[in-house]
């Protein structure tokens, strides 16, 4: 008999925890994906493993995580998400609990994701977002930002754009839309892609940044892809600031 396969979408406040990943034999080592499988063991009495749609990095944040588990429980979807809300800390919460086909990999068959960066308005004031932007202290000029962005849209090699050593997969990436918003407080960075390398859309938001406060032309973009070096790109812009908004499928 089959398992079953439950879908899981998750929002969760990443501040003090390592990343999403477990990380290898580091069994106390303090993950999303640790915390999880944890309360989902103790559910089910199983072994539990869960797969996520991607590895946010120690520090990112959340707001629509997808991940699913195989069970042969005979909880309810609806049993599950009390279950996890219950026990789950309050950092991490369940949005929906929904039973998919047997074949559903959360990663695997994901078509795009969208990632979102804050950045503060130097000289405001930010008392309860603090711990979500980044304090770039320099003025960003947004109209040289866009041009910038325009050279990232479309499929190119983004190896240069990473923290990603030597690999034997691919880092050619396809990114169809980057959207500044400028606010009074803060602007707000949103990278959509049919998939990101590790650190990717940080140094994407680092070189943004240098175009936009002028250390940097918007065609360095292009020499960016031209080289591969991530040493040609802009800095990495820092955990806080980012956030997985959401995952389609």
């Amino acid at each position: 008999m089959m398992k079953r396969n439950i879908r899981l979408k998750i929002e969760y406040d990443g501040t003090r925890y390592q990343g999403w990943q477990k990380l290898g034999k580091n069994v106390n080592a303090n993950t999303i994906q640790g915390k999880l499988e944890s309360v989902l063991s103790k559910m089910t009495g199983e072994s539990i493993q869960v797969i996520g749609s991607g590895r946010t990095d120690a520090g990112v944040h959340a707001c629509g995580q997808v991940a699913n588990f195989h069970t042969d429980c005979g909880f309810s979807c609806q049993e599950i998400k009390e279950y996890l809300t219950k026990y789950l800390p309050s950092d991490i919460g369940l949005l929906t609990a929904d039973e998919v086909s047997e074949r559903f990999h959360s990663r695997l068959n994901s078509k795009q994701k969208t990632y979102q960066y804050r950045i503060a308005v130097p000289g405001t004031v930010n008392v309860f977002e603090r711990k979500y932007l980044w304090k770039y202290p320099k003025t960003l000029d947004i109209e040289k930002m866009n041009k910038a962005a325009s050279f990232c849209l479309g499929t190119h090699d983004f190896l240069g754009f990473s923290s990603v050593k030597k690999t034997k997969k691919s880092t050619v990436r396809t990114i169809s839309s980057i959207v500044i918003e400028e606010g009074h407080r803060e602007v707000r960075i949103s990278f959509t892609g049919d998939g990101f390398l590790y650190n990717m859309v940080r140094i994407l938001t680092g070189t943004l940044a240098e175009v936009g406060a002028g250390t940097r032309d918007p065609e360095s973009i292009l020499h960016v892809f031209q080289s591969k070096d991530r040493k040609d790109a802009g800095i990495t812009a820092p955990p806080q600031g980012l956030f997985l908004m959401n995952v389609e499928y």
